[in-house]
């Protein structure tokens, strides 16, 4: 079996060297490094992942926790980081708390106090100050999306600004009764999402002198089931129908395009629908959407931990990252009638 003796041999660098271009724990140069990689892969060399943990104190494994993985935004964060994570070559453990509380208490006591993963990545999880401090306390760093988590590093939209960015798209066009779809009071845990959009969405009509009217919100679960069934409570009324829906996700946006054609009416002459995500289904819908882009979101999150684990590489950004986002205007609005 090929050892790093031979490889450090066939590459003419010292055997530290090779440790170092292989495991990326300390400077080397871009050209030293080629040199070390392609000796490697020519010798088949592959790097004992337990001597490595040994030497470095490190498991290469990076732990990342979700609420829901049946959810696609959740699943694009995931996927982003796995990819980042990859090119760096760490592994990744992945931690879903669909359940009760006891679930996310074993997780955070427990498994990832343990030394199987080197750092943590929580995903739209409003960690709690013990939660924090216990992970702290073993060293681990800690990247939070989401949401603002005190004492940590956090990626996040703003999702009032958000919220009221796609009412103000369908004001622009000229819509003055719009509808509301969000998420009910069981949904409003973590860092407030359905609450936050809700007040966009009344802030972006108060703001055009247009009145809050509660006949026009709808509360749903975040699903294309959920969005189906508001909006058909709000768009089979016979009087008072709304000629616009600010959903506040793209899943309830496309379940709310499905009730409307159920219902007999066009999208986007008799009602226009806007969402936020650009879920991996919003342009086969023609749905206009403010793009959140999740799988970039998990790569910026790896990318921000791996700094904390290898300080001094990369420039440390703040405390609080805000995350861009885009409204992408498909055949889902129009102006009213048209």
């Amino acid at each position: 079996m090929i050892g790093i003796a031979e490889v450090a041999r066939y590459a003419g660098v010292s055997t530290a060297t090779v440790s170092r271009a292989l495991s990326g724990n300390g400077h080397v140069s871009p050209a030293t490094k080629l040199k070390v990689e392609t000796a490697a892969r020519e010798l088949g060399y592959v790097v004992s992942s337990t001597a490595s943990s040994l030497a470095s104190g490190r498991m290469k494994n990076i732990g990342v926790v979700v609420p829901f993985l049946n959810r696609w935004f959740f699943t694009s964060v995931v996927e982003g980081a796995q990819r980042a994570l990859l090119r760096n070559g760490y592994d990744l453990t992945l931690y879903n708390l669909t359940g009760d509380g006891i679930e996310r208490q074993s997780v955070f006591e427990h498994f990832l106090l343990r030394q199987r993963v080197d750092a943590v990545i929580a995903v739209s999880l409003e960690l709690t100050e013990d939660e924090i401090f216990r992970l702290h306390a073993l060293g681990k760093p800690l990247v939070g999306v989401g949401g603002l988590i005190e004492g940590v590093r956090t990626l996040a939209i703003d999702d009032i600004a958000v919220a009221r960015l796609a009412t103000e798209h369908l004001l622009g066009l000229g819509h003055t009764r719009i509808a509301h779809i969000g998420g009910s009071q069981h949904y409003d845990l973590d860092f407030h999402l359905p609450t936050n959009r809700r007040f966009g969405y009344e802030a972006a009509l108060t703001a055009a002198g247009i009145p809050l009217d509660p006949e026009l919100d709808e509360d749903a679960d975040f699903t294309i089931q959920g969005g189906y069934h508001a909006a058909k409570q709000l768009l089979g009324r016979p009087h008072g129908r709304p000629t616009a829906i600010f959903a506040a996700s793209d899943e309830m946006a496309i379940g709310s395009i499905l009730a409307a054609r159920d219902l007999g009416l066009s999208v986007p002459r008799d009602v226009s629908i806007v969402g936020i995500d650009d879920h991996e289904l919003a342009e086969f819908f023609g749905l206009s959407t403010i793009a959140q882009f999740p799988q970039g979101q998990g790569e910026k999150a790896v990318e921000i931990l791996l700094d904390q684990l290898h300080p001094g590489q990369h420039d440390q950004v703040e405390l609080n990252t805000p995350l861009p986002v885009k409204l992408i205007v498909r055949s889902s609005t129009a102006r009213p009638g048209e």
